[in-house]
């Protein structure tokens, strides 16, 4: 009986092992095919594609149009399934492949009407932008059409097959940056509620205003924003007199969601009279940062305040209608079918106003806070059937000097962005374009009342008014999404990397590329020098506080990944955010709760009975408060690394996570979908990491940063320096699905100039 069991034991794992061989084995046949020679339906002439070794694509055609063509082939090649959950995220269809846990993501880009609105983009198209769009689309469809091998693991494991790519597709993701980078809203509710339970007074110190003292981009060149503002990404551009080649430098590392597959895909297109070199997005036929062999662009989000709330007055005895300054008017209604795989259909009805559409009808929180009698729509220009961003990013492709790019601005409506220029004559600049409401009696930090006409925008800033910079004579511009004017109101940066950045360019800017690549490296906290002086002004008794503030008084303000004062800095932080101001805001508490450094200098300094706990009959002084705090801080961090602080290290915690939304869920695929890695930087240093605070879990892991950084030499851009993170591909199996991670978090880089003479070449020929 022993030996038959043994048997089929064994003859039960063989099964096993090759199954999982055999699918193993099947899956590698889907890997991009980079060698030899494809032919395909919708190529004109001969293109080659040349691939170094991390699988950065080098494309050159006879054709503008064959180029994007092969972008697209190789974006289908390397990226479709991310491309196409990104369409699906974008439309409203997640929950066809996912199930119930995606329905609410679904109904609320069913509300913002996503799709339609990239439709409606593709319709305003320039004819010559359109062209490259469709072919684009053709690029992509003719790999889904050749394809022969296994599709990406993932169509498998959720067990569905590929759509074919529509030429709207191209413009979903522009819209999903739109309304991703100019997300005040959510902050206006915050702000209403803390209105509502704590006092107008309360919100000065729990959401203050950008300091007073602290940069402003354009400020100090004597240029005025006329408009409030309401963070996170550096850019930075030298003009020749600052640099050694007398040609400007521009460097931009746009901060983002780390995630696999990464965001950005580094190409080179190169075609008669021109080329695109840089970051690409799959599912994108434009080039969106880089340069095109004559200008170079690098964008930092302004994250100004564009979008308003507000409560509409409706009536039970008037059903489908809302209040207006004109009276009452009927809802704007439309009914959607959304497919939710394992239930039924579920029929979704979608409200509009005059302002926007209803977003209270998306969860009972929201419709609790709107209130009986209430809805609330939200306005915002990312929502505006002629946004001209997708043509602005067209003409930003093909500028080829200020004057070029200054039309290609006026066209850019959303998100709003700090939009860094140079050429290779020398030339360099700013201009921080978007859509800007001009606001009537509300100025957009709570919600309005919308049947009140006093209230409603009246009209968009006009463009020569929006801020702007062009050969300052100061020779420098930077930015680190700090307000680019003097008014500041609603700016939720604390400004410390602008600080830290300003303190660099206006004592020692780097004249050469090697020192903006390194100052984008660069982790020192700007908070740390802040706060820890007041921090540290209580008496310390304990063994563990004293060995704690003795290595926090010597230490050097880096958050050093090998090091354990980042680690016992930010854990104290966060401990004392919580001890100040928990008992002060209860149940709104986890929703504002995060690394708050100004509220807790506030607290710290002039506003001192914010230390006091409400929930005892004693007056807590902020020195006491000082005190429990390290203490806890302390005892959590030695429970899970033990008692000798001098042994802690912030890489232990603070790791960049590129998870991938399907398989970084999965108990075992998890292991091979995510990648992760111990990085320096923090929160507010320039090299950034920022982390989830208000997570238990996991509150210092990196999860926003900059998945990549370009420096750009006016003087010979062959030798500009790229990387992205984690890698090329969204192949698990690919070894370009994590090879640039390593190189990315050292400050390395690689160069785009000519096709590397030993990468591989794959000829496309026309069908």
């Amino acid at each position: 009986m022993m030996r038959w069991a043994g048997r089929i034991g064994l003859g039960l794992l063989t099964l096993i092992v090759f199954a999982i061989g055999s699918g193993w084995l099947f899956l590698l046949t889907g890997l991009p095919q980079t060698s030899g020679t494809l032919s395909l339906p919708g190529l004109t002439a001969d293109a080659t594609v040349t691939r170094d070794k991390y699988g950065i694509p080098h494309i050159e055609a006879q054709s503008r149009r064959d180029a994007h063509f092969a972008l697209g082939f190789v974006h289908a090649q390397d990226r479709f399934w991310q491309m196409d959950f990104l369409r699906r995220l974008g439309s409203g269809r997640l929950s066809e492949v996912i199930g119930a846990p995606t329905r609410n993501t679904d109904r609320m880009m069913r509300s913002l009407g996503i799709a339609r609105l990239a439709q409606a983009s593709l319709e305003r198209l320039d004819p010559d932008a359109r062209t490259l769009v469709d072919a684009y689309t053709d690029g992509v469809n003719a790999w889904l059409k050749t394809q022969s091998g296994a599709w990406p693991a993932e169509f498998y494991l959720l067990r569905y097959s590929p759509e074919p790519w529509r030429a709207a597709d191209c413009l979903i993701w522009g819209r999903l940056m739109a309304m991703l980078l100019s997300r005040s809203w959510g902050e206006e509710l915050l702000r209403d509620k803390i209105k509502n339970a704590l006092g107008p007074e309360a919100l000065d110190i729990l959401l203050p205003p950008y300091p007073a003292d602290a940069p402003r981009t354009l400020a100090a060149l004597g240029i005025e924003n006329p408009l409030a503002e309401s963070s996170a990404s550096n850019g930075w551009v030298l003009g020749p007199g600052k640099t050694e080649s007398g040609k400007p430098i521009l460097a931009n590392d746009p901060h983002l969601r780390l995630r696999s597959p990464a965001v950005w895909y580094l190409a080179r297109l190169s075609f008669p009279g021109g080329e695109l070199t840089g970051a690409t997005v799959p599912g994108v036929p434009f080039l969106v940062l880089g340069h095109n062999g004559k200008i170079v662009w690098g964008f930092t989000t302004a994250e100004s305040d564009t979008q308003d709330l507000y409560y509409e007055r409706t009536d039970t005895r008037l059903p489908g209608k809302y209040l207006t300054p004109d009276g009452w008017k009927d809802f704007e209604t439309r009914r959607e079918t959304l497919t939710v795989r394992g239930t039924e259909d579920e029929t979704v009805e979608i409200r509009h106003t005059r302002h926007g559409p209803v977003i209270s009808d998306l969860s009972e929180e929201l419709a609790i806070h709107a209130g009986i009698g209430h809805v609330l729509a939200l306005a915002s220009p990312a929502l505006r059937e002629d946004d001209d961003t997708a043509n602005a990013l067209f003409a930003l492709n093909n500028a080829r000097s200020w004057h070029d790019f200054e039309q290609a601005m006026k066209r850019w409506h959303s998100p709003r962005q700090n939009i860094f220029y140079a050429d290779t004559g020398g030339d360099f600049g700013m201009i921080s374009a978007a859509r800007m409401p001009l606001r009537g009696k509300s100025d957009g930090r709570i919600p309005a009342e919308g049947w009140k006409r006093e209230n409603d925008w009246r009209g968009f800033l006009p463009f020569d008014r929006l801020p702007w910079s062009y050969n300052p004579a100061r020779g420098v511009i930077h930015n680190a999404n700090n307000p680019t004017g003097k008014s500041a109101t609603q700016f939720r940066t604390p400004g410390y990397r602008a600080r830290r950045l300003q303190n660099v360019m206006e004592n020692s800017p780097p004249p050469r590329m090697e020192g903006s690549s390194r100052l984008q490296m660069d982790i020192v906290s700007e908070t740390a020098c802040d706060l820890l002086p007041l921090m540290l002004r209580s008496e310390f008794s304990s063994p563990q506080t004293k060995r704690a503030t003795a290595l926090l008084k010597s230490w050097d303000f880096r958050m050093d990944r090998n090091r354990p004062e980042p680690m016992i800095f930010a854990n104290w932080l966060r401990q004392l955010t919580r001890h100040i101001f928990a008992d002060e805001l209860g149940d709104l508490m986890p929703e504002w709760f995060g690394l708050r450094p100004l509220p807790v200098r506030a607290a710290l300094t002039d506003h001192s009975d914010w230390c006091d706990s409400r929930k005892t009959a004693a007056v807590e002084s902020c020195e006491q408060i000082l005190q429990k705090s390290l203490e806890d801080a302390l005892a959590q961090l030695a429970s899970r690394f033990g008692t000798d602080i001098e042994s802690w290290r912030w890489g232990d915690v603070h790791i960049a996570r590129f998870n991938h939304p399907v398989l970084g869920r999965l108990p075992v695929l998890k292991s091979i979908g995510n990648v992760s890695l111990p990085v320096d930087g923090g929160n507010d240093t320039l090299n950034r990491g920022a982390t989830r605070t208000s997570s238990d879990r996991d509150p210092f892991s990196s999860v926003h940063g900059a998945g990549y950084r370009a420096v750009y030499d006016l003087a010979d851009l062959g030798q500009s320096r790229f990387i992205i993170a984690p890698g090329q591909s969204g192949h698990i199996l690919s070894k370009n699905y994590r090879s640039l991670t390593t190189l990315w978090r050292q400050g390395g880089h690689v160069r785009l100039g000519d096709p590397p003479p030993d990468g591989d070449v794959l000829r496309l020929t026309p069908e």
